[in-house]
């Protein structure tokens, strides 16, 4: 490791680690990010997984929240090549009977996939559109005064509750509570549990206000942007450099952590305190993700063609079925028709695929760190709703949980939001210190801390904030 003094160090460089770099790199500080990878990027990486020419997202694809970043959005991230996409349709939820609800960023278009639940669709997501600046910025982050007190007051009138009553409580047709359903899966909670509305809210607020859309060429380019933005500012970056204690790292002022507690435990060792070891310790993780990357001949042959305007696809029939995936999983089994989120990129960015050829990403939730292989029922599930899609099928890459968690050790089991969401772990994760520990110098900025699973920055942008204000 380089002997040289730093005012700070970050361990990891995925978004949040970046954006905690920069922070204290716009404040005049040196810093240097280690990442154990041969590319930086953690969970904003691309590459070729299937065949050459390729292109497919290790992890995220999708980013209506890094749109969203109230810190992303200060950066000049497009004075180094971030692009963003927009698909016509930011969702599209297909149906047996060969139909398709979409999320479109109009509601009055939406209003009309719903026919008599547009209003009410219109009246539970109103609110959180029309204000979503504010909201966003007042909930990407830890609990503080908010901006908007009404505005936020709305929405937690309806978000705290549980995603099921709600869309069971506000709904009259199946259509309707399936896209609802489907967006309140990102959660990977059962769709019982309360506060699992917010994310149904969040998310369909964020299509129509922001949309959902990916950078051209694939996730990396946003951590490129990222990167090629801290270089500016005097940080450096050094990969395959993996910390395996605090004693492998140069003399810091601060150390930040864009890691899990289960990786500060260890690099921790014994200059934690035991009881704060202990509640690291107890810090709870959620389901795991089953992922499959597809090289393919032609588009994915959806039965709705009006699919293919869509970006994302979910795939889970009603909200009945959703719901029972949802459950199943994180009880620990796995479901013969699980929940599947797609995304199709190369329907609207050429960069992905040679001519003529396409690429999908797919992932359905999964039990804890589970070793059961997902892939004939996903593709399954495909095929429910895309008849023939197996048969252009040119190739394809699998990622378990524990292939996911190799890739990324941030990953734990395949569970891909840092953590999960649950009551006790929504507002103060992973303890109630949020981003201080014990140590003198020693800070977490990693999806382990509010607010959480996404890419947006703001868990390192919070914690680099807590920095300067303690050793600032």
């Amino acid at each position: 490791m380089p002997s040289a003094r730093y005012d700070a160090v970050v361990i990891g460089s995925g978004p949040n680690g970046l954006a905690a770099a920069i922070v204290l790199a716009e404040a005049g500080w040196s810093v240097i990010v280690y990442e154990a990878e041969p590319t930086y990027g953690g969970g904003a990486r691309s590459a070729e997984l299937t065949l050459p020419g390729f292109v497919h997202d290790l992890c995220s694809a999708v980013h209506p929240l890094a749109l969203s970043s109230p810190f992303f959005r200060k950066l000049p991230l497009s004075r180094y090549g971030l692009k963003w996409i927009q698909p016509p349709v930011p969702l599209a939820h297909p149906l047996d009977d060969g139909s398709a609800v979409l999320l479109e960023r109009s509601f009055e278009k939406t209003g009309a996939h719903l026919a008599e639940d547009g209003k009410a669709y219109r009246r539970l997501l109103g609110s959180a559109v029309r204000n979503w600046e504010h909201l966003i910025s007042d909930l990407l982050g830890p609990a503080r005064l908010p901006s908007d007190p009404v505005g936020l007051l709305i929405f937690a009138l309806n978000a705290f509750r549980s995603s099921r009553k709600l869309a069971e409580s506000s709904f009259k047709t199946a259509r309707a509570r399936a896209l609802f359903g489907g967006l309140a899966a990102h959660s990977m909670l059962p769709l019982e549990y309360p506060m699992t509305a917010a994310f149904g809210v969040v998310l369909g607020a964020a299509g129509h206000a922001v949309g959902w859309p990916f950078p051209a060429g694939g996730a990396q380019k946003i951590a490129d942007a990222l990167v090629l933005h801290l270089r500016t500012l005097g940080g450096e970056i050094a990969t395959q450099r993996r910390i395996e204690s605090l004693d492998d790292l140069p003399n810091a002022r601060a150390i930040l952590c864009d890691v899990t507690p289960r990786q500060l435990l260890k690099i921790g060792a014994d200059r934690l305190p035991a009881r704060f070891r202990r509640s690291l310790e107890s810090y709870r993780y959620g389901m795991g993700a089953f992922k499959v990357d597809w090289a393919l001949s032609g588009p994915i042959p959806w039965k709705s063609e009006a699919c293919n305007l869509a970006g994302t696809v979910h795939l889970g029939g009603t909200l009945e079925e959703i719901a029972l995936s949802e459950r199943v999983a994180w009880e620990g089994s796995v479901c013969e028709k699980p929940f599947v989120l797609i995304s199709q990129p190369s329907l609207f960015d050429p960069a992905r695929a040679p001519g003529g050829k396409h690429t999908a990403w797919a992932y359905c939730h999964v039990p804890h760190n589970s070793p059961q292989d997902m892939t004939e029922r996903i593709e399954t599930q495909i095929e429910r709703f895309a008849p023939g899609f197996r048969d252009r099928v040119l190739s394809r890459t699998i990622h378990s949980p524990a292939d996911l968690e190799q890739h990324n050790a941030n990953l734990v089991g395949g569970d891909i939001n840092g953590g999960a969401a649950t009551p006790g772990q929504f507002f103060f994760r992973p303890t109630a210190r949020l981003y201080s520990t014990p140590v003198k110098g020693l800070y977490l900025c990693s999806a382990s801390t509010p607010p959480g699973g996404g890419v947006h920055g703001m868990c390192g942008y919070f914690a680099a904030r807590r920095v300067l204000k303690d050793l600032g």
